[in-house]
């Protein structure tokens, strides 16, 4: 995503590396936290995993946003914020249009 927005200027790309490496570091972060030592017979302590790595996850996005906001100037917010959404919603969708369909 970051090369193709290299002409639109040095800020924009900066603003889509920022957006979209925080969603893909919050959610590998994610899932190493609930998925690590994985026991599908403890459903409720998976969910407490899950819920409190949601909670992490949270905290560590409104860190790295509020860390590049304060550190770089030429910061383009609403081109990180829709280089995050865009991450986050992309592969859903996607994965909602290959998934209705037989792959046999």
């Amino acid at each position: 995503m970051t090369i193709l927005a290299l002409p639109f200027g040095n800020s924009v790309a900066i603003s889509v590396l920022v957006g979209s490496g925080t969603c893909l570091l919050a959610n590998t972060l994610l899932a190493v936290w609930v998925f690590r030592e994985y026991r599908a017979a403890e459903t409720a302590r998976l969910a407490m995993r899950f819920y409190r790595g949601e909670a992490a996850k949270i905290a560590l996005i409104l860190g790295l946003f509020a860390t590049a906001i304060a550190v770089i100037d030429s910061l383009n917010i609403p081109v990180m914020l829709g280089a995050y959404v865009a991450v986050q919603v992309i592969p859903t969708l996607i994965a909602a249009q290959f998934g209705s369909r037989n792959m046999t």
